[in-house]
């Protein structure tokens, strides 16, 4: 039997390592395999190959390469920022603010610290996703320790106002944190510009390896070490550096970075032309997010009268991956708690598919795509008993 034609629009879960990014990490597993710790020549090659990853990461973010700290990925990323500040600034206060849609490993992270003790402010979104910055101003308090906001959203796709939010925190002299996993490669990033003192990124959502991450930490912030048993990262998180992740990492973001506003003309043309399409020939489709306040290639789209875990399996069926919002909830029964957040209802919110799209997708693709999601919705709704009492529906 042939393959079957696969066609992968799940960018936001994971993406496809580069060959160069397999090129740059190759060494590092055989022959250059060295501890960084030791001190003979292998073990100098590994070392160089950190900094080196170092100063391409603090380069892509207008970073010094002394506040760039790698990690196993963006939730560690996520947990350190915060636990990190909170345990470390516990005397000057309790008060933390993050948002109601940031990803599991920011809120998970804040609902254990409020268990510790610590106070926590879930600022509420608008119907597209946004930050409203007038309650994060009304929010703080003098017992405020850090502010956390999600750069852009996983599910939805929306670019958060970060400069501004930034630029509140910085005047009220309170670290901000941003969650920018979903992020780089798909919007300019520049940490002084944008008033951020922590930043959390994760290698496999831009072309690079699984398991690699970094966390910015501006010179000179308070925050207590996560992981604990040896010197690595000057003394900050311990653990023997995954050498070949790193560099990895350092070559995805080079890549990522290094035009991405050619990157953005090419996947808003494709995801346009798939959104139009799928507005056009579905009755009672409706997007979520902002339109254009969001990321390049994210489309996440509720159909009414039928179930998202449903459309999932018939689209994988036909080849084609997709998802319903975060990966990292992917066997929850539950409807998305960023499109509750949003006030969209549990019922609506139970029929979300999100297409990502990244540089492997095509014109073909989205033709694909047009052609087999008509037919899928329309074949579970004549299923639906919702569908069957909906009077003038002619799918």
């Amino acid at each position: 039997m042939a393959d079957r034609r696969i066609i992968y629009m799940d960018h936001s879960a994971t993406t496809c390592v580069r060959p160069e990014v397999m090129e740059a990490m190759a060494p590092y597993h055989a022959e250059n395999f060295g501890n960084p710790s030791s001190l003979y020549s292998i073990a100098r090659n590994s070392r160089n190959a950190v900094e080196t990853a170092r100063a391409q990461v603090a380069a892509a973010l207008g970073a010094s390469p002394d506040e760039i700290y790698f990690t196993s990925g963006g939730s560690e990323s996520d947990n350190w920022a915060i636990k990190g500040i909170a345990f470390a600034n516990r005397k000057k206060g309790d008060h933390i603010i993050t948002t109601k849609i940031e990803h599991h490993a920011v809120l998970h992270t804040c609902y254990y610290l409020e268990k510790q003790g610590f106070s926590v402010t879930y600022l509420p979104v608008d119907q597209h996703g946004l930050v409203n910055p007038a309650d994060l101003e009304t929010a703080i308090t003098d017992r405020t320790i850090l502010i956390s906001v999600m750069f852009a959203n996983n599910e939805i796709g929306t670019i958060e106002p970060v400069a501004e939010l930034g630029a509140i925190a910085k005047k009220h002299k309170i670290p901000f944190h941003t969650d920018a996993v979903q992020a780089i490669g798909n919007v300019q990033i520049d940490v002084n510009a944008q008033n951020i003192d922590l930043l959390s990124l994760s290698a496999h959502k831009f072309s690079g390896p699984k398991g690699v991450g970094a966390l910015y930490i501006r010179k000179g912030t308070k925050i207590d070490n996560l992981i604990h048993g040896g010197g690595q990262e000057r003394r900050r998180r311990a653990g023997t550096e995954n050498i070949a992740g790193i560099a990895g990492l350092g070559k995805a973001i080079e890549m990522a970075t290094s035009d991405i506003e050619a990157h953005n003309r090419k996947i808003r043309l494709l995801r346009d032309r798939l959104l139009d399409g799928i507005l056009k020939t579905i009755p009672y489709s409706h997007l979520n997010g902002h339109k254009e306040k969001r990321l390049p290639g994210n489309i996440n789209i509720s159909f009414e009268f039928i179930e998202g875990e449903s459309i999932l399996l018939w689209l994988d069926d036909a080849g084609i991956c997709a998802s319903t919002g975060s990966a990292c909830t992917s066997g929850s029964l539950e409807p998305s708690h960023v499109l509750l957040a949003t006030g969209l209802p549990a019922g609506i919110s139970h029929g979300s598919l999100r297409l990502t799209l990244g540089e492997v997708n095509t014109d073909a693709d989205v033709d694909f795509v047009l052609e087999v999601l008509p037919d899928v919705v329309s074949r579970l709704r004549k299923m639906s008993p919702l569908w069957k009492g909906e009077k003038g529906s002619g799918a």
